[in-house]
């Protein structure tokens, strides 16, 4: 957002007046404007890069995903993503996002944060109808001020709308939904697998709720790993790791 042109030379005025000094307000705008000056210079705005860039730590965004079953029931997923340590919550899905089951989803999301010690200050969502005005009150209850997308614009945020992709590609893709229980429990592994064991190239290949273990300077332990794959749903997810 960028200031009124006219206020930066006015404010100029306004301190001369308070040190005595005597001088139209005219006067004041040519000196600036031979002098080169900006008179709404542009280090005075805030751009949405670096709003995001200087709010990471204390940044959520959100978004709602769908998903049809076998049966042809459609079903939405609320999700919310931590944009500095890329760690996602799934909120839960259903056929039917109510106000009151959005509102709900909402006050577990504040509880989950308190358990962990999440100091959010924002949250990212976009204008969908299904984000009642109660869901808004509920996060600035807990402190958490939420910021709107613009209209039709997922660039602006941009690292919810990147999982949804992830989300569909690595699971919802490969496959079947048989109904709401099936899709819970395959979230819930995908959630596990995401946080704890997915490199992301975003956070330097490291995992949000597990760092990156100390690389391994022999050469001959790197010729001789001795590694096991564990599966999650059958295969469509796999983690490798040193066995014990």
């Amino acid at each position: 957002m960028r200031e009124n042109p006219s206020w930066g030379y006015r404010r100029v005025h306004g301190e001369l007046l308070v040190l005595g000094v005597k001088v139209a307000a005219s006067t004041v705008w040519e000196i600036l404007k031979d002098a080169g000056v900006d008179p709404a210079p542009e280090r005075s705005a805030t751009t949405w890069a670096g709003f995001l860039r200087s709010q990471a730590k204390a940044l959520l965004a959100c978004d709602f995903l769908e998903t049809v079953t076998l049966t042809g029931a459609r079903m939405y997923v609320l999700a919310v993503i931590e944009r500095h340590t890329r760690r996602v919550r799934i909120l839960g899905a259903t056929a039917h996002p109510a106000a009151s089951w959005v509102t709900q989803a909402a006050r577990n999301l504040v509880m989950d944060l308190e358990d962990a010690g999440c100091r959010a200050r924002f949250i990212i969502r976009d204008r969908d109808g299904k984000f009642p005005e109660v869901f808004d009150a509920v996060l600035a209850d807990a402190g958490i001020r939420v910021v709107l997308t613009g209209v039709r614009m997922p660039r602006t945020n941009a690292v919810m709308e990147r999982w949804v992709q992830t989300c569909r590609r690595e699971l919802l893709d490969r496959m079947l939904i048989w109904n709401h229980r099936h899709l819970l429990r395959a979230l819930r592994e995908f959630e596990t697998f995401y946080n704890e064991h997915r490199a992301h190239q975003g956070i330097a290949n490291a995992r949000p709720l597990k760092p990156l273990p100390p690389p391994i300077s022999e050469t001959d332990e790197i010729a001789h790993l001795n590694l096991r794959r564990r599966q999650r749903l059958g295969g469509i997810l796999n983690e490798y790791e040193h066995a014990a």
